[in-house]
């Protein structure tokens, strides 16, 4: 194979540029929004898009397969394609409507991928920017930095006293924020002003978004009475993914910043999302606390409960418990089961009016999960 080294890059740079290219596949290795020792590889197919489930098990089960590798002339040309670099940022500048001129930001690149695209960006869109965590060295990906680790970012926004800020994970496939006095901004609220903004232009496809079943009660809430409807999959932008592209929708995404604006790129892109969200910001003069605030975040209490048969999660017993905490709910909270997909544990989520009551009912039906799924 012949290979073109794109450099430090974000996820969907690579996603984008596999496409723009005309390569027959992108390879991403990165720890994504885990520490150092979690790197892995990601593969996109031609045209950048995720591989599917049954791909993945079909290359994981012929890794150790015999093969004849080639030798002299036969063996690739590895070239250094650094340049194209700035054909994503193009790219993903050439989707706003207008400038950001007049927002200050804070961006924290999580010492990631979008440490150099993410602040040329969004300096080319017309913002001031001020970085953190923009010093990555193959070791400090992530650490304490991030959308996963937010308290600094919401620190150095408030002392300089920025409009916003806006937190990428370590591959730059996500993006959260924190509004001027440093509350955060979860990818459902984004989420929200996204498909709010869109619904507004006549641009929402179907006047849909499609979520996990993860996200919180009160995005939908939101959404239910501005008029858009919100499509549920399983937890994992590629479920998210496969269903807007099955049904023709161009927005979703998941409550941890994973959003995917179909118009414009093949996977959730965080610099695309927090682009779209500043010129939002921007064009309407409104601050990102206020445009968040459609959202009233319900109390969210999860429990993992370790140790236990993920296969029981259908038990009857936690199947009656489950009607029990629901019927107490009403329409003002719901409860979600769910076994993980790697280890030994089954999730317990819960969402109520209040977060005592939240925390009440979680409890006894994870004490219901220790008994019955053992």
């Amino acid at each position: 194979m012949d290979v073109l080294r794109l450099g430090v890059l974000p996820t969907p740079a690579v996603a984008y540029l596999t496409s723009a290219l005309g390569a027959d596949f992108g390879v991403m290795l990165s720890a994504s929004h885990n520490p150092a020792p979690d790197n892995g590889i990601k593969i996109l197919a031609r045209g950048g898009v995720k591989l599917s489930d049954a791909i993945e098990d079909e290359i994981e089960q012929r890794l150790r397969e015999p093969w004849d590798r080639p030798s002299g002339a036969k063996v690739g040309r590895v070239r250094d394609a650094y340049g194209e670099a700035d054909r994503y940022i193009s790219h993903v500048l050439a989707t706003l409507s207008g400038s950001l001129e007049g927002l200050n930001v804070v961006a924290d690149c999580a010492h990631g991928a979008a440490y150099m695209v993410a602040p040329e960006a969004l300096v080319r869109a017309g913002a001031s920017v001020e970085t953190i965590g923009c010093r990555p060295d193959g070791l400090n990906i992530n650490s304490g930095v991030g959308s996963t680790h937010l308290d600094k970012l919401r620190q150095v926004v408030i002392s300089r006293g920025a409009d916003f800020g806006l937190a990428y994970d370590g591959d730059a496939d996500r993006c959260l924020a924190v509004t001027h006095d440093g509350r955060i901004v979860d990818g459902d609220q984004i989420m929200a002003v996204l498909a709010l903004d869109l619904h507004a232009q006549g641009r929402l496809a179907q006047d849909t978004v499609v979520a996990t079943v993860m996200s919180n009660l009160g995005f939908k809430l939101a959404m239910r009475e501005a008029g858009i409807s919100v499509v549920e999959t399983a937890v994992g932008d590629r479920y998210v993914l496969e269903r807007m592209k099955a049904d023709g929708y161009n927005l979703g995404g998941e409550q941890s910043g994973h959003v995917i604006m179909l118009d414009h790129a093949t996977t959730g892109d965080g610099l695309l999302t927090s682009l779209h969200l500043a010129s939002v910001v921007a064009r309407t003069g409104k601050s990102l606390a206020e445009l968040a605030s459609v959202v009233t975040p319900m109390p969210q209490i999860l429990i993992n409960v370790k140790g236990v048969d993920r296969g029981k999660a259908g038990a009857d017993e936690l199947a009656k418990a489950v009607a029990v905490a629901e019927a107490e709910l009403g329409d003002t909270g719901r409860v979600l089961i769910r076994p993980s997909g790697t280890e030994p544990m089954i999730r317990v989520m819960v969402e109520a009016a209040s977060e005592d009551q939240a925390s009440s009912v979680a409890s006894r039906l994870a004490d219901v999960v220790r008994v019955a799924c053992v």
